[in-house]
C-alpha cells in the first residue's frame, strides 16, 4: 500500500477514530532538542521514529541520550503487538536503545489486561506470528491457520500480527464470523507500518475490513485509542498532559490519539509514513495538525 492509499483509507474510517479535539500550529523545528523547554516527557512511537524495520534511524540513539541526560521522562508507546513484553524490551536493546522495560508500553500489553473480561473461560482464536506460543497469553488461545473448524470453535478472536496472515485466512475468519458473531479484539490498530521494503498491512487494516463487510465493532487497543494513552499517563505519574509530547510519524494514530488526551504532538516526516512526501498536503486534507513538525527526532 502507498502512503496516499493508506491516508485515504484512514480518512474513510475517520468516524471510528477519536474526535479531533485540538489542533497545533505545525511549527517546523530542527529536532526534539528544541522542545525541551516546553516538554517534561517525550513519548516515542517506534516505527518511523526510532527505527525503520530492524534498523535504528541515524541519530536516534544520540537524541534519546541527550533527552535522558537533560532529565526528561521517556517512554516508548508502540502498536507492535507481535512480541511479548520481554521480547519487546529485548528488541529495543538489540537496536541499541537503553530503554528499561518500565519505559516501554505496547498495545499488546494493554490489550492483554482486557481479555479475561471479554471471554474469561472461552477459547481465543489468534491472528498470530509464526512463532506464537499460546501460553504467552492470560487466556486459552490457539493460532488461526487454514482449518475452518478452528475458527468456528473459537469463542472470541484476537488480532496480534499479520506476519503469517493471508487473504485466505481473512476469508475463513469473515465466514466464521458471518455464521456466528463473536468478539474481535485488536492489539494493533495500525493500517500499515513502515518497513525497509515499504508499507506492510497491519491488523487494523483487516479489522476494519471486517467491520465494513460484517457490521461488527471490534475492540481496539493501541494508538489512537485511549487505553494505551491512559497506561502511558499512569506510567508518567504526575506529569501534566500539556507537558507531554507524543512523537510519531502518523497523523491518524500518533497525533490524533495524543491530541485527544490533551498532549502535545511532534510529527516526524523523514523516515515513516510520509517519508519523501509533502506532509502539509496531508495535514490540510485531514485537518489533523500537530504542534511541531521535524524531519527526525
Amino acid at each position: 500500500m502507498t502512503p496516499e492509499a493508506a491516508f485515504v483509507r484512514y480518512e474513510q474510517i475517520r468516524t471510528r477514530l477519536p474526535a479531533n479535539c485540538q489542533k497545533g500550529l505545525a511549527e517546523p523545528v530542527e529536532g526534539l532538542h528544541k522542545l525541551m523547554d516546553v516538554t517534561d516527557a517525550f513519548v516515542f512511537d517506534a516505527y518511523g521514529v526510532l527505527n525503520v524495520g530492524d534498523r535504528p534511524i541515524p541519530g536516534a540513539h544520540e537524541r534519546v541520550a541527550e533527552l535522558r541526560a537533560a532529565g526528561k521522562a521517556l517512554l516508548v508507546l508502540t502498536n507492535a503487538a507481535s512480541f511479548t513484553r520481554a521480547q519487546t524490551t529485548e528488541k529495543f536493546a538489540r537496536l541499541g536503545f537503553d530503554f528499561s522495560s518500565d519505559e516501554i508500553i505496547s498495545s499488546r500489553e494493554v490489550c492483554e489486561t482486557c481479555l479475561t473480561d471479554i471471554a474469561p473461560t472461552g477459547s481465543w482464536g489468534v491472528m498470530a506470528p509464526p512463532d506464537f506460543d499460546p501460553t504467552e497469553l492470560p487466556v486459552q488461545a490457539m493460532a488461526l491457520g487454514d482449518d475452518a473448524a478452528v475458527y468456528d470453535s473459537a469463542d472470541a478472536f484476537l488480532m496480534l500480527s499479520t506476519s503469517d496472515w493471508s487473504a485466505a485466512r481473512q476469508g475463513l475468519l469473515e465466514d466464521s464470523l458471518r455464521r456466528h458473531a463473536r468478539p474481535v479484539v485488536v492489539a494493533n490498530p495500525d493500517l500499515v507500518a513502515p518497513r525497509e521494503a515499504g508499507l506492510t498491512l497491519e491488523p487494523g487494516y483487516y479489522a476494519h475490513a471486517l467491520q465494513d463487510r460484517l457490521g461488527i465493532t471490534p475492540v481496539f487497543h493501541g494508538k489512537p485509542f485511549p487505553s494505551v494513552y491512559a497506561a502511558a499517563q499512569a506510567r508518567l505519574g504526575g506529569i501534566a498532559p500539556q507537558k507531554i509530547t507524543m512523537v510519531g510519524d502518523t497523523l491518524h494514530t500518533d497525533v490524533l490519539g495524543a491530541q485527544a488526551q490533551g498532549w502535545n504532538t511532534a510529527l516526524i516526516t523523514a523516515h515513516g509514513l510520509f517519508a519523501g512526501h509533502d506532509v502539509s498536503e496531508f495535514i490540510a486534507r485531514s485537518g489533523i495538525t500537530p504542534d511541531w513538525i521535524a524531519p527526525s527526532i
